[in-house]
């Protein structure tokens, strides 16, 4: 019994469920991979990335993501929050000194910074920003990029995905295909 067991859900039903996955969600099986206009690799849909220069800091030409506790930044084998609470004096700190960093960095005052903006997802790894966040950022990119606020506002716009079912969840735009995008545009 063990062995006939073994054999139809050890074996049987794994191959059946990866051949599903692997011919109706080929893309989501193999892990919503988003590739450039040369076919490479750069991200996933469902990771979040950091946009940085060779020093670190925060890459002008590309919008930026949420901020990230896991690991470094955007590690999936290190997946967490901060699991600091609401009244914890340190992530205070860190709320407001992101806050004025971010509203420096964009050239806004520091009330237009959207929450999310200052603090990171449950899991570390959230890709997606709200609309309001990436609209503070359109006019840095577009100025780093040479290219026009509304073309940038624009591939924003496209990249703005709605509530799910029209009523679930709030409108997102996922930092990865976006910054993809833009790398796209500029070539």
């Amino acid at each position: 019994m063990i062995l006939v067991l073994t054999i139809v859900l050890g074996i049987g039903y794994t191959a059946v469920v990866l051949g599903i996955g692997q011919g109706a969600f080929t893309s989501k099986a193999n892990g919503s991979l988003i590739t450039d206009s040369s076919g490479e690799v750069v991200g996933s849909r469902l990771i979040g990335q950091s946009f940085s220069t060779a020093d670190g800091e925060p890459d002008p030409r590309y919008f930026q993501p949420r901020p990230s506790a896991a690991g470094d930044g955007y590690d999936a084998l290190s997946s967490s929050g901060s699991n600091l609470g609401p009244e914890n004096s340190e992530l205070i700190a860190e709320i407001r000194q992101r806050r004025a960093d971010i509203a420096a960095f964009n050239g806004v005052s520091p009330e237009s910074v959207p929450a999310d903006a200052l603090t990171a997802s449950g899991s570390g790894l959230d890709p997606d920003i709200s609309p309001d966040y990436a609209a503070i950022q359109v006019e840095r990119v577009a100025s780093a990029r040479g290219l026009s606020g509304a073309d940038v506002t624009d591939l924003v716009a496209a990249h703005t995905r709605g509530r799910d079912l029209g009523y679930l969840g709030e409108p997102a735009v996922n930092v990865v295909e976006l910054n993809s995008a833009l790398d796209a545009m500029s070539e």
